[in-house]
């Protein structure tokens, strides 16, 4: 199974200048909660983006430079050799950037989205969801408080049959 994870504005923002665009720590427990134990596939820029190695999470990384060498990660030239290299595992999580969440929206079979209720200016956008294609199976309202900035839902997508 392979289920995009992200943290998208209401206008589709992910980040700016390679960095994240809000702080929210209750879908921070959640990404470690629900990827821990699964490998994780990215693209370059958003592994360099991390803080570090991200513990019990195999770290697969897309990249076109042949070269690219990170201790401790996998690498991948192409998305299918990032997906084989993820084989072994019932679920595979792709973790960013905009332009690998474009390339796997096709073949993926999840998306779990954290909606931020608010609008920012960003440079990295997630895909627009084609609700003909994906139908919202689950959805968790949080609001503001004195950790969050900002109101933002859980939301569960799965792939509807006709387009498996």
């Amino acid at each position: 199974m392979i289920i995009l994870i992200a943290a998208v504005a209401e206008n589709n923002a992910l980040g700016k200048n390679n960095d994240l665009l809000w702080h929210l720590p209750d879908d921070f427990k959640r990404f470690k909660k629900l990827t821990s134990g699964y490998p994780i596939i990215m693209g370059r820029k958003t592994f360099e983006s991390l803080p570090g190695m991200l513990s019990k999470r195999k770290h697969i990384i897309i990249t076109r430079q042949n070269d690219y060498f990170k201790e401790g990660c996998f690498i991948a030239n192409t998305l299918e050799q990032a997906v084989d290299l993820a084989a072994e595992s019932p679920k595979i999580f792709i973790i960013g950037g905009g332009e690998i969440y474009q390339q796997f929206l096709e073949i993926a079979d999840s998306i779990e989205l954290t909606r931020v209720h608010a609008d920012f200016e960003a440079d990295t956008y997630f895909p627009v969801i084609n609700e003909q294609e994906w139908e919202l199976s689950a959805k968790t309202y949080h609001s503001s408080d004195e950790k969050h900035a900002h109101a933002f839902s859980f939301l569960t997508y799965v792939k509807r049959n006709d387009f498996r």
